[in-house]
């Protein structure tokens, strides 16, 4: 149980304190969002629906076809592959192979390298860093998609898609932006 802990408040590398007074500029957690399990999308047409968008807004074919081959990949801190990945290598293969760049290993690096954005202004593509515990240290990290809709490596559940209005999410999103 104390490793696990151990695990959950290191996830993604991050080790410095980045505060960030972000909080102001996000949508309120006070709404009831109920947290979803979503299925895995197999198709252009399932993350249409997933995304609450018309298929049409959906241009990068490439992204989404990368994230259904991951979807439900294990988490595994420090892993950097197909059998175990922690979220800033998932964040780091993604825009390797997809925007092919070349992103720093830890999260908290990879925010130091984003230009600023407000929640609201958010794309596709588009970096969402978070702080879990009481440090307020960024160490976690995910790519946006659509309509609050991100996809990460979560400690608990994997590759999975999650949406920003969660509350879990929500309280803990310190800073969002594209890449410099």
């Amino acid at each position: 149980m104390i490793f696990a802990v151990c695990l959950f408040l290191g996830s993604c590398k991050s080790k410095t304190d980045w505060r960030d007074n972000y909080n102001k500029n996000k949508t309120s957690s006070k709404n009831t969002v109920k947290k979803t399990v979503v299925e895995k999308p197999n198709s252009i047409n399932d993350f249409a629906k997933l995304l609450d968008t018309d298929i049409s807004v959906l241009e990068n074919k490439k992204l989404y076809q990368f994230i259904i081959n991951w979807y439900g990949t294990p988490y595994q801190y420090g892993g950097q592959t197909s059998d175990g990945i922690d979220c800033s290598a998932f964040t780091n293969v993604l825009y390797k192979e997809i925007y092919k760049k070349q992103l720093p290993r830890s999260s908290k690096d990879i925010a130091e390298e984003t230009n600023r954005k407000y929640a609201k202004d958010l794309q596709e593509g588009d970096l969402v860093f978070f702080a879990f515990g009481k440090s307020r240290t960024i160490n976690h990290v995910g790519v946006y998609l659509h309509n609050n809709k991100f996809v990460h490596a979560s400690t608990s559940k994997g590759v999975i898609i999650s949406d920003l209005t969660e509350p879990w999410y929500n309280d803990y999103l310190v800073k969002c932006g594209s890449l410099k």
